[in-house]
């Protein structure tokens, strides 16, 4: 299941730059996964410095 990207996002980016497929991109107002690219290896859950991360 992909992971998605709540309202919390800061917009600091340092998620998009862990995810090994590049699934996570500059949105409107935060970012946001692409659920056709996201694997939900995780690898940007723990970079995300306020949790803003999680599974759908």
């Amino acid at each position: 299941m992909p992971r998605v990207i709540n309202s919390d996002c800061i917009s600091c980016g340092s998620c998009a730059g862990e995810c090994p497929v590049n699934a996570i991109s500059e949105g409107e107002s935060s970012y946001v996964v692409d659920e056709n690219e996201c694997i939900d290896c995780g690898a940007c859950d723990a970079q995300c410095p306020v949790g803003a991360i999680s599974e759908k």
